[in-house]
């Protein structure tokens, strides 16, 4: 059976939350400290995902990759939560794949439905943060086209700031 690309439901927050946890775990392993990554649960990720689910911001979209009925992967979308994003810019807020779906295509399959719906819905141009370290996530971002636009923050992950960079793509 051919993976499946569908928008989640509140049903999905456990399996959602455990790729997230997973994800995290292998896509910043030598990015974040080993301490922190270990500790993480999926429970604690669990109410996040569920409360976002059940009554989604406007414009908010999760979508869901299955595999024999199995989530593998998943996407969150919306509008720019940036404070100089024009009216018509969205943001892809999160992508994440179970770690041994990485390098499948999946992910590719993903990023592209979820910034085709972007598209769909009228918006112009998306945007997205990456870790500045995590060079896999920056490649995949680049090889779509999409290209660093020069914003620079910081994010607080474990008690530390960790520089974050945006990327932009027109849609």
């Amino acid at each position: 059976m051919p993976v499946r690309i569908r928008e989640a439901t509140p049903q999905d927050a456990e399996a959602i939350a455990g790729i997230h946890v997973r994800a995290w775990q292998t896509a910043y392993r030598g990015q974040l400290s080993d301490d922190y990554l270990d500790q993480l649960r999926v429970d604690e990720r669990l109410d996040m995902h569920r409360a976002a689910l059940e009554a989604p911001p406007a414009e908010y979209r999760m979508w869901v990759a299955e595999d024999s009925g199995r989530p593998v992967g998943f996407a969150v979308t919306g509008k720019s939560q940036d404070a100089d994003a024009e009216d018509r810019t969205a943001e892809l807020y999160a992508i994440y794949l179970e770690p041994d779906r990485l390098g499948s295509g999946l992910g590719r399959e993903l990023f592209q439905y979820a910034v085709d719906d972007l598209r769909e819905r009228g918006f112009r141009s998306a945007t997205l943060w990456v870790l500045e370290t995590n060079e896999r996530a920056r490649r995949f971002y680049e090889i779509a086209g999409w290209k660093a636009d020069g914003a620079v923050t910081s994010e607080r992950v474990d008690c530390e700031m960790r520089s974050t960079v945006r990327y932009r793509s027109l849609l």
